[in-house]
């Protein structure tokens, strides 16, 4: 009996050890679109509370993110192409993303990781993968030392093609959780 629960474990090891970027990668490509609710709780060094705000991300491939959020007030911020587009008050401003390699990477990091972009994601940052399909998580750390300072990690946790949280932890020791719950199932590639 012991024989079969080693060798049931070992298969078990070398199944989950033989996942790699490639497979997640390929998984997160399938998917076409998608939208979510999130609720993000940042904890501000400055600040005795931790603020937290909600609303919608939906997600178009290859290269439309937007993140909608309601409360604590309306906020709007479109990733399309090469450009950010920012509603808030009922002001909108646009930038391209090229004028600000730490917006680009932010972006790139999730937009990179939802269309399954290994070259995109891999730019930016060096990759460290865990789990297996079912659960896994996923480090960013950028590769530029300046951004680094700023932004040392990333980490994004999910279960098979879909991501369910984003950790940012930022220099200053402020730090980011956002967790997102799927509200449409993900359109998948034919």
């Amino acid at each position: 009996m012991a024989v079969l629960l080693i060798g049931a474990w070992s298969a078990a090891s070398a199944w989950a050890a033989s996942w790699t970027l490639d497979d997640l990668m390929g998984q997160l490509g399938k998917v076409r679109s998608g939208e979510a609710r999130f609720v993000e709780h940042r904890k501000v060094q400055q600040l005795e509370r931790t603020l937290v705000y909600s609303g919608r991300l939906s997600f178009a491939a290859p290269d439309t993110l937007v993140r909608e959020t309601l409360q604590p007030r309306p906020e709007k911020m479109t990733a399309e192409g090469r450009n950010l587009t920012v509603t808030l008050g009922g002001r909108t401003r646009t930038m391209a993303l090229d004028a600000s390699p730490e917006a680009m990477a932010m972006v790139e990091a999730i937009r990179g990781t939802l269309s399954g972009d290994r070259a995109a994601v891999e730019r930016h940052f060096e990759t460290t993968l865990d789990g297996s399909s079912d659960r896994w998580t996923l480090d960013l750390v950028p590769r530029d030392v300046r951004l680094r300072g700023q932004i040392p990690r990333v980490t994004m946790q999910g279960r098979r093609a879909q991501l369910r949280e984003v950790r940012i932890l930022m220099g200053d020791g402020d730090e980011s959780t956002m967790k997102i719950e799927p509200i449409t199932a993900p359109a998948s590639a034919p």
